[in-house]
């Protein structure tokens, strides 16, 4: 996935610019780490407290430039328009979250509304067209007939939550002044692999593999996550 929003990144701005990022759900800032690495201004968004201080362990362990191109905060999501201005980042980053949220509509329009004219958006999303396959694939038969007809399911953490349809998100952006400009898969052949199978010998190709399945049709639309990137107008 990070190769896709490199690409899409790469596409969009000039090279050598110091974008605004905005990375809401930051998590332990895997990807709040990189872009700075890269040069760009970023904003993480958490609001769990492990999180939070995980991220700023890894921060403490960077060199002090890095430091200074990262800003933690602390809160929720939905709440950007308390923190930040209409239009105050050129990326937008939502990885991850929008299964935890109920109603994702609110969440998606203040996002928008955080993104410069010709920002790009970033969603991870379950993908809810594709929720048979992971039981299907176990052989648990009656997970996967009961899968095809909800978006809902039992994450790996044990947490009841939900997931999206790409029509569905696909309307979402165009109503919120974000339209979907591309999409891709993820974890198309990988997402039974136990959590902490350790990594294979062959992880290039893997690699390579995922990568190619999640710009292909017809691999992406079974893929357990939906990777879509939206551009404000």
């Amino acid at each position: 996935m990070a190769r896709r929003l490199d690409e899409q990144i790469a596409g969009r701005f000039p090279v050598g610019q110091r974008l605004r990022v905005l990375d809401v759900g930051m998590g332990q800032g895997t990807q709040a780490l990189r872009l700075a690495r890269a040069g760009h201004q970023v904003t993480g968004v958490e609001r769990e407290p492990a999180m939070v201080a995980a991220a700023r362990e890894a921060l403490a362990g960077e060199p002090v430039g890095i430091r200074d191109r990262v800003r933690i905060v602390e809160g929720d999501g939905q709440d950007t328009g308390v923190h930040f201005l209409p239009g105050s980042f050129d990326v937008v980053l939502c990885h991850g979250v929008l299964m935890y949220v109920e109603e994702p509509d609110a969440l998606l329009a203040g996002l928008a509304r955080m993104l410069a004219p010709g920002g790009l958006l970033s969603l991870l999303v379950r993908n809810a067209d594709a929720l048979a396959m992971r039981p299907g694939l176990s052989g648990d038969w009656a997970g996967a007939l009961g899968a095809f007809d909800t978006v809902s399911y039992r994450n790996r953490l044990g947490l009841d939550v939900r997931a999206d349809r790409l029509a569905t998100l696909t309307a979402a952006l165009a109503g919120i002044g974000a339209p979907l400009q591309s999409w891709y898969g993820v974890r198309v052949f990988t997402d039974t692999a136990a959590d902490d199978a350790g990594a294979p010998a062959d992880l290039a190709t893997l690699l390579a593999t995922e990568e190619r399945a999640g710009r292909t049709d017809p691999y992406r639309a079974v893929a357990a996550l939906l990777h879509l990137c939206g551009v404000r107008g």
